[in-house]
């Protein structure tokens, strides 16, 4: 099961988290005796018997936003995301970083287990209170690890953060080379864009924040380049979210990388122009997504017809309700991987500074106008999808504390009912002069003192106002 992957492990380890999540629901609503809660537990210990009866050990782990089983990275998607993050959040308040449960664990062990991760953390050393009263129980076949150190963290996103670095800069250089080609008639080499978006895919499963935090690096001077890699980034986290199979995301990640590669037909004075475009310019960018279908049609190096990848460059402005361009004679509905494109599309473009837009938009102001504004015509579902995994305040997104301290987010909180308190650092006082050194921060974790958070967001904020290129804070 460790190297597996498969579909039944996947489905086996979403089951048992939502398991953990019912039993602890329902012992929290209704007494022990309750059939109800009787259910619940004998459903976990059913799901675990299956696991320990096979692999002797059932280790269920979380690090950062992600859940393994076994060593199996389990894939979330809509349905199961805000279960899995509140139970990570109730093993993170007790200092667990995983439940261990071993061949011959009995049915009566759980609800003394499950009662405990109930009771109230430990003020001053969580983990060690849990292990204490865990010790002060009939449990014999349920161990617990704790989380992480902050050391042992930090190395690991140090590691993370550089494969993330190496595989972007490749990715942007592999974009500059394509669409170079494309714009110059020569060939394209189609096997070098294939392994630039397996690297992206490969990252964002191995450790998704590090990618999307490479987003963050907005260079106006390549941003033709770096965009067509934050849609394929972007895609990909969405594609995730909604439990596509790591071929399918392959497949996504090559349309998202290629979306514009129409654009390459159009006029470089059209593309760069600073301020509006006239009528006949404007019609002539409307060209891009149909010349985009072309030029992959004719495309060589491919095994089959890239059929998907050109209806996602054909259809990525089309709309939901396809009152976009290209315009339609029939009824027609873009397919699911051209709307998962649009969104990633529209959040990046939003976010950038680009020849005709020098005040982007704050990244949570962008997520809002897109999910509440039917007029912007992207699918709702999907940009819930893109939320959950970004935060209410993505990554990069400067904020105002109600310390009146400024703060970079870092990090996204993996309960989606605590999107608005991500990871932060801190990098001015309250009276806006720069620390030496950033602080890094949890705006979910509590004040034992009052029981309050310590610090919340109060606003968001132009980081161009302040004259601070924010990926500095972060890569």
């Amino acid at each position: 099961m460790a190297d597996d992957g498969s579909a039944q492990v996947q489905e086996l380890g979403r089951k048992l988290l939502t398991a953990f999540h019912g039993a602890l629901r329902a012992l929290k609503l209704y007494p022990l005796e309750n059939s109800a809660v009787q259910q619940a537990l004998a459903e976990l210990h059913g799901l675990m018997i299956r696991v320990t009866e096979t692999e002797g050990t059932a280790e269920l782990r979380v690090v950062g936003d992600f859940f393994f089983l076994n060593e199996t990275r389990l894939r979330l998607d809509l349905a199961n995301f805000s279960t899995f993050g509140a139970f990570a959040t109730t093993l993170g308040d007790h200092g667990v970083g995983a439940v261990v449960v071993r061949k011959g664990v009995k049915g009566t062990e759980w609800a003394a287990f499950l009662s405990l991760m109930l009771r109230k953390p430990g003020a001053d050393d969580p983990y060690s209170t849990f292990v204490g009263r865990l010790n002060g129980t009939p449990v014999e076949h349920i161990d617990v690890e704790p989380a992480q150190d902050a050391a042992e963290l930090d190395a690991e996103e140090e590691e993370a953060m550089a494969a993330a670095k190496r595989t972007y800069a490749q990715s942007v250089k592999v974009a500059k080379d394509v669409l170079g080609d494309v714009r110059l008639g020569r060939a394209v080499n189609v096997r070098k864009v294939k392994r630039a978006v397996q690297g992206i895919v490969d990252q964002v499963l191995a450790n998704e924040p590090s990618m999307v935090t490479m987003t963050t690096l907005k260079d106006f001077d390549e941003y033709t380049f770096t965009h067509c890699v934050n849609v394929c980034i972007f895609s990909v986290v969405i594609g995730q979210r909604l439990g596509l199979t790591k071929l399918q995301l392959y497949d996504l990640g090559l349309g998202g990388l290629l979306h514009d590669i129409g654009k390459m037909r159009i006029g470089a004075d059209i593309i760069n122009k600073p301020g509006g475009l006239d009528d006949d310019e404007w019609a002539q960018l409307k060209r891009h997504p149909t010349e985009g279908l072309l030029l992959l049609f004719q495309m060589g190096g491919f095994a089959d017809v890239p059929y998907r990848q050109m209806l996602m460059a054909y259809e990525h402005h089309m709309k939901v309700d396809v009152s976009g361009y290209p315009p339609n004679t029939r009824e027609r509905k873009p397919a699911l991987f051209s709307r998962i494109v649009a969104v990633a599309d529209g959040f990046d473009a939003g976010t950038s500074v680009r020849s005709y837009q020098y005040d982007p938009w704050p990244p949570d102001e962008v997520l809002k106008e897109m999910r509440d504004n039917p007029r912007r015509g992207f699918d709702p579902l999907l940009v819930k999808a893109l939320i959950n995994a970004t935060g209410v305040y993505p990554i990069g997104t400067l904020v105002i504390l109600d310390t009146l301290e400024l703060a970079v987010v870092s990090g996204v909180n993996p309960d989606v009912n605590r999107l608005h308190q991500p990871r932060v650092r801190v990098i001015s006082d309250s009276m806006g002069v720069p620390l030496s050194e950033p602080i890094s921060l949890d705006l979910a974790h509590i004040d034992p003192a009052t029981g309050q958070a310590a610090r919340q967001i109060i606003k968001t904020t132009d980081p161009q106002k302040y004259g601070i290129r924010v990926a500095d804070y972060l890569i």
